[in-house]
């Protein structure tokens, strides 16, 4: 076969019928498209006056009216704006796809000023086909000496024009609906749509029912002007004042009330507002009325910018009281006042879906239905830019509104901690002005927590009477012996024990504060801090902590008994201490059954504990992450046993484990065993079943002893 070149056809008959089923996912939003290219056809002819190419009719007071009627199943729009000649809409709606608004920007671009023109694509007008089965349009031009023009199609390919008897420069759209969307002619479906999409388009619009047009039109008649609406108010003011309790004031109350028409829409929304003109109760009443949430959120971030790309918008920190409160918030995406979507991913970074708020950017790349985003590298520059001005507010108020930032903490702190994870920038940003709060309720910076227990173990870390003797957080005295100068408790030198630890930036935390209440006392005690850390995101945040701050290291307070909470004592006492302890380790681990444990005895300065137990930071990280990601009906046992990794350590100075070390072999000796390890489980983690049972029971049997 010979080669062959040309253009594709396509076929008209073929194509509409994909364009009014397949163009948009929702069907109500043919209200959308054709109110807003109302509106464009009104900022396009308030340009012209702008531009001193046309001179707008005094009094003259821009308008879309959509008129509803059951009976006959239409909808009639009409907006009041520049109109088509016959040639105009040979141009624009007999060719699909070919946009007014874009001819219109092209060629008036050097001229236009700052008013957006909403239409892109010129294909919103074939919305109306979803849901009619035939629709007319009335338009007159505003051009001089210009015919009305009447344009009707069935929704095929085939339309027929002819002259219009429409007196008004403007344009009237008449969709008359077909069965399956006889709701839309519905009053208040209609409201509840336009509202929706076109709730803060820029232009008034009035909603009525078809017996209602004459009272609408008497209401637009008596509404002012933009123009004249100021100096009307001070003359009608001025004849009030002379009538008010005149003698015609009764024959005015006898007099039929005129059916009045409030607008769908809000012209000039609180985001197209400069930051410094808008009032706090502004702020609330918007929230209010665009979320039907009555909860007052906690602080909001008003956007503006110009450069290098037009957006604007607020976004509100909601309140979350209670568990049961939704945590996915809404933002609304706008494209000039138009309604595009809610929650759209690209344009919203991950972590800022649980905010509630509006954003408007003229500039974004929508896709022809204007309901979705054509994914390019300008989209992720402005989820960038959100992300950046979040956290600009946020460490601006931690630095200059500390107070209100501790209040507001506990309900960000999900969305900051989120963010830090999802995003590398934000939380490069946020790492100094996270907050953690301590064991007595303080908040504290990721600075301020290194700064805490930069003390040394060998000074007074416990607060010491007049005659130099170290008391516990309860006032009694506890054990301290002397030690040669210039050794540490282990016996190594002060200089490089102080060293390595300025290399070891160490944070302990607390994950129940119920639960490991005894461990926290002990830190009190020895003038130690830690942070409480009781949600489920903190455990991946903190390893991100550690990975991206070099040095930062983060232990639950249970993972180690440090030098801190150990009496002082001479090396030689120690080695000598430490040949009979580990005779009681193996005491202890025959009574337990517990080869895997390991056992250590130590001489802790609070004389009020006996035993507790450790867990490697390390070992338990590991250990949660295996559960986390076993699978239902995995055997655990295959990550190892329980007690694997766990040290049960034993205080030398209380009297029970004195009682073990001076009865190896005595009666009780195995029943005081098993008792001190299930009670340092219990400033761990609940008991299991069984060991609860046992627990239980041999606590009765110790108490009868103390009754013979």
């Amino acid at each position: 076969m010979a080669s062959k070149t040309g253009n594709l056809s396509i076929n008209s008959e073929n194509m509409f019928p994909i364009i009014k089923k397949w163009l948009y996912s929702d069907h109500d939003i043919f209200y959308r498209e054709l109110i807003s290219n109302g509106c464009d056809a009104i900022t396009k002819l308030k340009k012209l006056d702008m531009m001193g190419e046309y001179e707008l009719p005094e009094g003259f007071k821009p308008t879309i009216k959509v008129i509803v009627d059951p009976t006959s199943k239409t909808i009639k729009i009409t907006d009041n704006g520049l109109g088509m000649t016959a040639d105009e809409v040979e141009e624009y709606i007999n060719q699909v796809a070919f946009s007014g608004a874009t001819d219109f920007v092209e060629k008036y671009k050097d001229k236009t000023g700052e008013d957006q023109i909403i239409g892109h694509f010129g294909l919103g007008f074939y919305s109306s086909f979803m849901v009619s089965d035939e629709v007319h349009i009335d338009t007159l031009s505003y051009r001089e000496g210009a015919k009305a023009v009447h344009w009707e199609c069935t929704g095929g390919a085939e339309f027929s024009m002819s002259d219009s008897d429409k007196a008004e420069v403007g344009t009237t759209i008449t969709l008359f609906l077909n069965e399956d969307c006889l709701e839309f002619c519905n009053e208040y479906k209609a409201r509840e749509v336009i509202k929706k999409y076109c709730g803060f388009m820029p232009f008034d619009i009035y909603l009525a029912k078809e017996e209602e047009k004459e009272d609408l039109e008497k209401f637009l008649n008596k509404v002012p002007s933009e123009e004249t609406e100021s100096e009307e108010s001070k003359e009608t003011g001025e004849k009030d004042s002379e009538t008010e309790g005149g003698d015609n004031a009764e024959d005015k109350d006898d007099k039929p009330k005129e059916k009045t028409f409030d607008t769908l829409n809000e012209t000039v929304p609180l985001w197209t507002k400069h930051p410094n003109d808008c009032t706090r109760e502004e702020y609330l009443e918007f929230y209010r009325k665009l979320f039907n949430d009555y909860k007052e959120p906690l602080f909001w971030i008003h956007l503006n910018m110009d450069y290098p790309f037009n957006l604007k918008g607020i976004l509100y920190f909601p309140r979350i009281n209670t568990e049961y409160d939704s945590i996915e918030g809404t933002i609304k995406l706008y494209n000039n006042q138009v309604f595009v979507a809610d929650n759209i991913k690209e344009v919203i970074p991950e972590y800022l879906m649980l905010l509630k708020g509006v954003i408007d950017c003229p500039d974004l790349p929508l896709n022809v239905s204007r309901s979705a985003l054509q994914n390019d590298g300008f989209v992720k520059k402005i989820s960038e830019f959100i992300s950046k001005k979040v956290a600009d507010k946020l460490s601006g108020m931690c630095k200059t509104e500390k107070e209100d930032y501790e209040k507001y903490w506990d309900d960000i702190a999900p969305f900051v901690k989120y963010g830090c994870l999802r995003d590398d920038k934000f939380c490069e940003k946020m790492t100094d002005y996270i907050l953690f709060k301590n064991i007595d309720d303080k908040y504290m910076t990721l600075p301020e927590c290194l700064e805490v227990n930069k003390i040394d173990p060998d000074e007074a870390e416990d607060e010491e009477n007049t005659d130099g003797t170290a008391t516990d957080e309860n006032g009694d005295k506890v054990e301290t012996e002397e030690i040669p100068a210039g050794t540490s408790a282990e016996g190594t030198d002060e200089g490089d024990e102080s060293e390595e630890e300025a290399k070891d930036k160490t944070i302990y935390y607390v994950t129940d504060p119920v639960q490991q209440s005894q461990y926290i006392n002990m830190f009190r005690t020895a003038k130690m801090d830690a942070v409480v850390l009781t949600h489920n995101i903190d455990q991946p945040f903190i390893s991100q902590l550690e990975s991206k701050n070099e040095g930062i290291h983060f232990k639950r307070i249970d993972a180690d008994i440090t030098d801190t909470f150990k009496s002082r004592t001479s090396k030689k006492a120690q080695e000598e201490y430490d040949a009979q302890a580990e005779e009681i380790a193996a005491i202890v681990k025959k009574a337990l059954k517990k080869k895997e444990i390991s056992v250590k005895v130590e001489k802790l300065k609070n004389k009020k504990i006996s035993s507790i137990l450790t867990l490697s930071e390390e070992t338990r990280r590991m250990q949660d992450m295996m559960k986390m990601y076993s699978m239902p009906g995995m055997d655990m046992g295959m990550f190892g046993k329980d007690d694997e990794g766990t040290t049960l350590i034993l205080n030398a100075n209380h009297p029970l484990v004195q009682y073990i070390m001076e009865h190896k072999d005595g009666e009780n000796t195995e029943m005081i065993c098993e008792q001190l390890y299930d009670l340092a489980k219990l400033q761990q983690a609940p008991l299991e079943a069984d060991a609860m049972t046992r627990f239980v029971q041999r606590s009765n049997d110790i108490m009868l002893l103390l009754t013979k």
